[in-house]
């Protein structure tokens, strides 16, 4: 294809979500730099499904269970998904929502509140370290990781980025040390009792899965709640359904309704790949151990698999949402994160008589989605 769409355009920092939308009209498959980034749904799909010819494998880092693949990547991904199970997520649920209400119930009304500094980040923090067992002690210190890493990441400085990945290791690695010898009391302390092919996990491997629980799902879980309550807020036919079904207790409802509100602006924006062969793809030849990006924001506003991509239609959808990833490394935590999400959406709904913007939001800065800033006013 000649008519090849270009990332490099001012406008993909400006409007990132608008400008992945021309460059996908243009040419399924685009090409950045030194990377191929896929674009178009079909075209997502088969990279995500096909590990053979689009490898996770990462060059430089091993993550348990992300870089991995085939056989290897099963056997981790077994270990992990003993912990995300329907009925542990539902035993879990009880503590999120306390952590919920007490966070909107101490919100300020009438008056702007951050949806992302205010209640995203905050409520990440104190769900994740009461999931995982680890100290309130912590919340002050990961808020402020969150804070480094995003910047970090906006930089595209690699070494900055480095640094701080390797302090939060050291903080998981200090948590560990502390624990040696203790029994398993909480989701940590049985990761660290956890075996694989009939051997414990190392102390490596047991900071690979917790890096990988935390460190990006800390901000993924944030993002998430500006964009829901962007949505919300600056849809009032959305925010009445989900008013109504919250009065109904239709909790399957209202999860479908957030994947639905998470796929429209989609937060969790890509995943790397390397072919492993030489290939096709959208029409674009790839050569062998090029890089390939899997943009999942753009796959989710593809015309080609949602006649509408800006259209709310949580069952018409479902079938091809890929907010949560398709194929071997499809997201374990889908059901944590949406009943975290969930609870609260319930709490906050509960609490309010209506959510409004109280000024301009500010769009999120590739590589990272969503929405920087969501300025709210609760009534």
């Amino acid at each position: 294809m000649t008519d090849r769409p270009d990332l490099n355009h001012p406008q993909v920092q400006d409007d990132p979500r608008a400008a992945y939308d021309e460059a996908r009209a243009k040419c399924p498959v685009a090409h950045h730099t030194d990377t191929w980034v896929a674009l178009g749904h079909a075209e997502v799909v088969r990279v995500a499904t096909d590990p053979r010819t689009y490898s996770s494998a990462h060059p430089t880092r091993r993550a348990i269970p992300n870089s991995l693949d085939g056989i290897e990547h099963a056997a981790y991904r077994a270990v992990v998904d003993r912990f995300m199970t329907p009925a542990r997520v539902a035993a879990e649920e009880p503590r999120s929502r306390a952590i919920a209400a007490a966070l909107v119930e101490g919100l300020p009304r009438r008056t702007s509140v951050g949806a992302v500094a205010s209640i995203g980040t905050p409520f990440a923090v104190k769900a994740q370290c009461a999931w995982l067992g680890w100290p309130s002690s912590m919340e002050r210190e990961l808020v402020a990781w969150m804070a480094d890493n995003h910047a970090a990441t906006r930089s595209g400085n690699r070494g900055w980025t480095a640094q701080v990945a390797e302090r939060f290791d050291e903080m998981i690695v200090a948590l560990l040390d502390a624990r040696q010898g203790r029994p398993a009391e909480d989701v940590t302390g049985e990761v660290m009792h956890a075996t694989v092919a009939d051997r414990p996990l190392t102390n490596d491997e047991v900071v690979s899965i917790l890096r990988n629980w935390t460190a990006g799902d800390l901000g993924s879980l944030a993002a998430s709640i500006g964009v829901i309550a962007h949505l919300l807020a600056t849809r009032p036919g959305v925010q009445h359904q989900m008013r109504e079904r919250v009065a109904a207790g239709d909790t399957a409802w209202i999860e479908n309704a957030i994947e639905e509100i998470l796929r429209i602006d989609d937060p969790f924006v890509s995943n790397r790949r390397t072919a492993t062969v030489d290939t096709v793809l959208g029409g674009q030849s790839i050569g062998s151990g090029e890089r390939v990006l899997i943009n999942w924001t753009a796959a989710n506003r593809d015309p080609a698999a949602f006649s509408d991509p800006d259209a709310f239609e949580p069952e018409a959808n479902a079938g091809s949402n890929l907010v949560f990833g398709i194929g071997p490394h499809v997201c374990p935590g889908r059901g944590l994160t949406l009943m975290e999400l969930r609870v609260l959406v319930e709490e906050l709904l509960r609490a309010t008589t209506w959510v409004s913007l109280a000024d301009e939001p500010v769009r999120e800065t590739p590589p990272l989605g969503g929405w920087a800033e969501v300025p709210l006013i609760l009534t």
